[in-house]
């Protein structure tokens, strides 16, 4: 450990890291003012509520899917056991995705 008084100083900023600084402000000004304002969070949520209706449908299908290839290979019926599970997979997804929209306020007319 050295008595050195400049290993002891803090380190000044880089002018560089400050003009990076701005020149990003500045570009997230010109992106606001082209879009007209900041993503809301309606849009967040939106983009929630559609991933989770995505995964409701493929989640129903694949597992529907599987459930009735195991109940095929097991019980040895052939193609029915996978035919019946898809269609209650779809059955189940189309039922969760109704009871979403179903919880969710319809758009006001205010505006």
């Amino acid at each position: 450990m050295s008595d050195d008084k400049s290993a002891r100083e803090p380190i000044p900023e880089d002018a560089r890291i400050d003009a990076l600084e701005a020149r990003l402000k500045a570009a997230r000004e010109r992106e606001e003012k082209r879009t007209g304002s900041k993503v809301s969070s309606k849009s967040h949520a939106d983009h929630r509520m559609g991933n989770r209706v995505l995964a409701d449908l493929v989640g129903g299908l694949l597992g529907g899917s599987l459930l009735g290839f195991g109940v095929d290979t097991l019980a040895g019926t052939g193609p029915w056991g996978l035919l019946v599970g898809l269609f209650l997979g779809i059955g189940v997804a189309f039922r969760n995705v109704f009871r979403i929209a179903g919880t969710q306020k319809p758009p006001s007319d205010e505006g």
